[in-house]
């Protein structure tokens, strides 16, 4: 199948007033997850043309230390994916702490930048980005839109960037029970 780049979001639609916004239920866990991924996926392009902005911006007051920290962030990322599909320890540790494995890679990345000097770029040109989309998709409420668009990628009739991503680091929904749920929900 195909790559499919996500449609970019009417501004309105991916920030509006504060009223389709609210705080996520930090003791269901599981709901907040699904809330996250559904908002990565729906406002990716989104997201991305935020982090690209922000990127731009640092990496033209800072070029060779943004090359640096993006060279060493992809290069732990496809590190980390490669490592965790060839080692089942890996792998399940992965898939029972996903936040973990995300922050092992940042936490690996700030270490091996902060040797070259390149901490600050590294906080501002690819933490803040990741940390704006974060809050962003935590805070965001979902729309019947957003819920169908994430059920068609679920159920793999669409493939996109962000759902690559996402399964790298073992973040996509069960695929068939997802879809099972959404028509039964259909039905009625």
């Amino acid at each position: 199948m195909d790559v499919q780049v996500a449609p970019l979001r009417a501004w309105d639609d991916f920030f509006p007033g504060s009223d389709r916004f609210a705080r996520p239920d930090f003791k269901d866990v599981s709901k907040w997850n699904n809330r996250v991924v559904s908002n990565l996926l729906y406002y990716q392009t989104n997201y991305l043309l935020v982090a690209a902005g922000v990127f731009a911006l640092v990496g033209f007051l800072n070029p060779v230390n943004m090359i640096l920290g993006t060279l060493v962030v992809t290069a732990l990322f496809m590190g980390f994916v490669w490592t965790s599909n060839n080692k089942e320890f890996i792998r399940k540790l992965k898939k029972q702490y996903p936040m973990m494995f995300v922050l092992a890679i940042l936490v690996s990345s700030y270490f091996i930048i902060s040797l070259f000097g390149g901490v600050m770029v590294f906080i501002f040109g690819i933490t803040f980005p990741l940390l704006l989309a974060f809050i962003h998709a935590s805070l965001r409420l979902r729309n019947l839109k957003n819920k169908v668009e994430n059920q068609l990628e679920n159920a793999g009739l669409k493939k996109t960037p962000m759902s690559i991503v996402l399964d790298s680091l073992e973040q996509q929904e069960e695929k068939f029970s997802k879809v099972a749920d959404f028509f039964a929900k259909v039905k009625e």
